[in-house]
């Protein structure tokens, strides 16, 4: 099977610590010009694509601005910066807990995106770290979700990029979480939780149903007290929401969380009260460029456990 090449490297340099938007024109498809391929692939309709367009946004690979008439070329590269959006800043800092000169590992509070996806794109972790420390080539090995606050893996160098990503992707890395959620004293722990998960486009919320199981979870009570108690979540596989689901099926759902068991109202941009209690505490795994032993703890407090009540005020 004939390998395909990789892009060329982008003409325009980063804003804001985001990269700009590369499209690459479909070989099986055949357009007049390349403006109205992307009038046709792109949201912002002709208006916004024609501004880019005369006010030289839109380039080639060798950072020549894209005219109106320029002809379509199959497997060609353009691009552009999207408009960044009008974000709220999220006011907690990004901590930094390892860095050499093949990975960083970061602690990342609530509220903040790890890479730009949607509406968060400046105001990201990815965008914080390439701006304050100065790396561009930085990248995600894996993801955490918005709400959850923890440990990151990103990595240095492009090209060990993919020897990073499979030690998520083949199981290699031990996660361990650790959450905040009512006490159940009927509750059998510690358990291991296995179900299918799915996660439908455009739904927010995922849901268990019948079939193989593809999410495995181990759920541990640390303590309680006051009805309510700190769990320790070790996940075996990495479905969307894994171990908010399965606390929810369990009986005792996050503390904070949005989505399970009821998916509420959109929060008010601005509005970091209340934190969902969830929190990616430790990171474990052999390095796969080095050959070092890895181990990295998170030393964030989850709120509602010392103070319940300042958690609720927010």
């Amino acid at each position: 099977m004939r390998r395909r090449s990789p892009p060329p490297p982008s003409p325009l340099p980063q804003r804001a610590g985001v990269d700009p938007v590369r499209v690459r024109l479909p070989a099986k498809e055949a357009w007049q010009t390349v403006r109205d391929h992307l009038v046709a692939r792109l949201a912002p309709g002709a208006g916004v694509i024609d501004e880019m367009l005369d006010a030289g946004l839109i380039v080639d690979a060798a950072g020549r601005p894209v005219t109106r008439d320029r002809a379509y070329v199959p497997g060609m590269y353009v691009w552009f910066h999207r408009e960044l959006p009008d974000e709220e800043p999220v006011p907690f800092a990004v901590d930094v807990v390892h860095r050499d000169e093949h990975v960083v590992v970061a602690d990342k509070p609530h509220f903040l995106a790890t890479t730009p996806r949607g509406s968060h794109v400046a105001e990201t972790v990815l965008a914080r770290l390439r701006r304050e420390l100065g790396i561009p080539t930085l990248s995600a090995a894996h993801r955490l979700d918005r709400l959850t606050a923890g440990l990151v893996l990103f990595t240095v160098r492009p090209e060990e990029r993919g020897a990073y990503q499979s030690l998520f992707r083949d199981r290699r890395v031990a996660k361990e979480y650790e959450a905040v959620a009512p006490y159940d004293s009927a509750l059998d722990l510690p358990r291991t939780v296995r179900s299918r998960i799915v996660k439908e486009r455009g739904v927010l919320a995922a849901r268990e149903v019948e079939g193989e199981p593809n999410a495995v979870s181990r759920i541990e009570l640390l303590e309680h007290r006051d009805g309510r108690a700190r769990y320790r979540l070790t996940p075996r596989t990495g479905q969307t929401h894994q171990l908010r689901v399965h606390m929810n099926a369990l009986g005792v759902p996050i503390l904070g969380d949005p989505l399970y068991p009821v998916v509420t109202g959109p929060v008010a941009a601005g509005d970091f009260r209340r934190p969902l209690q969830l929190l990616a505490r430790t990171l474990e795994f052999t390095d796969p460029i080095s050959g070092r032993e890895h181990r990295f703890v998170s030393p964030r407090v989850l709120g509602a456990w010392p103070s319940y009540d300042d958690w609720a005020a927010g």
